[in-house]
């Protein structure tokens, strides 16, 4: 069964926030999306959009129904219960221990804006830019399948290093990653080049973190700029051992969980020391992307906008409203036009920049009234995860968060681990907020979008 979401202005539910929630809830599932959709898998090994497929198309109908003044909650992916609240409540409520949920997850396009600023920031290392320079990492999944073409936009060379290679096919058909590669010597060929010629080139090479780190140290080619998108984390479900294929993992998982996991210990303390190595011989090694540059601590979060009509138009329309609403953010502007050159949508077009307080306030507004006034094909659902406010914790803020968001207005709310290199161990809060043209979404969207620049501080 393939699962996709509808397009155009037509709605199939009582309203837009439901219809926007059970697209974004199918489109989290498209293939083009997805990790392994068939399993419910969004992305990060385990992390999934329903507990199950009864839960799933309980959700759907429910969504179908649900009227304007009613809000729905959802348990760790399971529909709980419907109640009556009132118009300006969120329409969905979702909490999920083990499951990510928010389904605003747009497939690698919603973390390549940060990956992007990310190896930007890692310029000024390097005389202010990266041409010319290798950047290594391992994992071509759900976030670090992004990497490549984060990496070659900056004018980097790049090798990920990804042991399944059905993922790296997949980078290659949408545009992400150049070129499959089985063999290390090839790659080494293809990478020597591109560095020679300072040529933004992305290889994806087949094979282990564990296995290749070593054998950089063995041969001395040190990258410049080295991190890692594997799922280590999660040694049973999120990590392959070092000596096993896909199929053999499978096997060997099911079998012996408690093997397996000591084998992969045993692999990621390799991949470790191999790091360790080579950061001494040079290269800027870090870890996960996240302490490079201060990305959060400046002000600014990550704003991603999906369009509902299903096309790319709107997007190219809200492109261009943002590069006009902040003509002196360069990097901003530099950013929206690769974007718009060299990322394929993944299924509906949505976009990711990165916007100041206040800023998101300004640009919700303005896409409301180009709804309103018919310069866009229909309503554009925008979220946010890592709040500025309270970004992966463990404390209690995302609890805050999204009962504020609540309060707020939001379209949908939800709590959920921090998926990827969160999961298990963090939280984080997430907001929906449907720009659908009328003026009540107009104070909606603006307050949503403002309320984390606070009134005061103690």
């Amino acid at each position: 069964m393939v699962i996709r979401a509808a397009r155009g202005g037509k709605l199939t539910c009582k309203g837009w926030k439901q219809e926007a929630a059970l697209r974004m809830l199918m489109n989290s599932l498209d293939p083009e999306v997805a990790q392994r959709p068939a399993d419910l898998v969004v992305y990060g090994g385990t992390e999934k959009a329903a507990r199950d497929w009864p839960s799933f198309h309980a959700i759907v109908r429910e969504l179908e129904t649900l009227g304007n003044d009613e809000t729905l909650l959802v348990d760790s992916g399971k529909l709980v219960e419907v109640f009556r609240t009132h118009e300006e409540a969120p329409r969905v409520l979702i909490a999920n221990a083990n499951l990510v949920g928010s389904w605003m997850y747009i497939g690698c396009q919603g973390i390549l804006q940060g990956a992007y600023e990310t190896f930007a920031a890692a310029r000024k290392y390097f005389g202010g830019s990266l041409a010319g320079k290798l950047v290594v990492s391992g994992g071509m999944g759900g976030v670090g399948g992004a990497q490549p073409l984060a990496a070659t936009m900056n004018g980097a060379t790049f090798l990920g290093i990804e042991v399944d290679p059905e993922r790296i096919k997949r980078r290659v058909k949408t545009g992400y990653c150049d070129y499959l590669v089985t063999d290390f010597n090839e790659a080494v060929r293809i990478l020597r080049s591109a560095v020679h010629q300072q040529r933004a080139v992305s290889v994806g090479l087949v094979g282990n973190c564990a296995e290749v780190l070593p054998e950089m140290v063995r041969r001395g080619i040190v990258p410049d700029l080295l991190t890692d998108q594997t799922s280590a984390h999660d040694p049973l479900n999120g990590y392959l051992p070092a000596g096993l294929t896909v199929e053999s993992a499978a096997a060997l998982r099911a079998a012996s969980p408690e093997e397996y996991r000591e084998r992969s210990m045993d692999s990621i303390a390799g991949q470790a020391r191999a790091t360790l190595e080579l950061q001494q011989q040079g290269a800027r090694a870090f870890d996960y992307g996240n302490d490079l540059g201060p990305l959060l601590a400046e002000g600014g979060g990550p704003l991603r906008w999906v369009a509902l009509s299903g096309e790319a138009s709107d997007i190219a329309a809200t492109d261009a409203a943002v590069r006009r609403m902040f003509p002196e953010n360069e990097a901003l502007g530099r950013w929206i036009g690769l974007a718009g050159r060299l990322v394929r949508f993944q299924g509906l077009p949505a976009r990711v920049c990165r916007l100041g307080h206040g800023e998101r306030a300004r640009f919700a507004v303005e896409i409301n009234r180009m709804v309103a006034e018919g310069e866009l094909k229909a309503p554009m659902v925008m979220g946010r995860d890592h709040l500025d406010g309270g970004p992966v914790a463990l404390a209690d803020r995302p609890l805050l968060d999204a009962l504020l968001n609540t309060a707020a207005g939001s379209s949908w709310v939800s709590v959920h681990n921090g998926g990827g290199v969160g999961m298990g161990y963090s939280q984080l809060a997430g907001q929906v907020a449907v720009a659908d043209g009328s003026e009540q979404a107009g104070r909606d969207v603006e307050r949503v979008m403002s309320w984390e620049a606070g009134l005061r501080a103690p």
